[in-house]
């Protein structure tokens, strides 16, 4: 496990072909106000990039800074700074991207 200030995330920078997500929480209630309990809402396959690792000759990454990602239902190592967790994946574990 490890462990951070803030400023640190604004500084880690993911190494290889990695991405740094932070996971998209589940609702934890309806839009007419019924509270979900956890169990039932379960985890959320979709995130937002924080940081993108640096592009190399043999690698450009697809993926951005605040793109909002499909994640692999298992997989990706765990992070918690601060009491937050991310995640960081290969950028190849990605399944896409979302847009609206």
């Amino acid at each position: 496990m490890f462990r951070f200030t803030t400023p640190a995330l604004k500084k880690l920078q993911p190494l290889g072909e990695r991405v740094l997500v932070k996971r998209t929480q589940a609702a934890k209630q309806t839009k007419a106000g019924i509270l979900i309990p956890e169990q039932v809402a379960g985890k959320v396959n979709e995130g937002t990039v924080v940081s993108v690792a640096v592009a190399s000759k043999d690698w450009t990454p697809t993926v951005k800074q605040g793109d909002t990602v499909l994640l692999p239902d298992f997989g990706g190592n765990s992070i918690k700074i601060e009491g937050e967790e991310f995640f960081l994946y290969n950028e190849e574990a990605l399944l896409g991207v979302l847009s609206e």
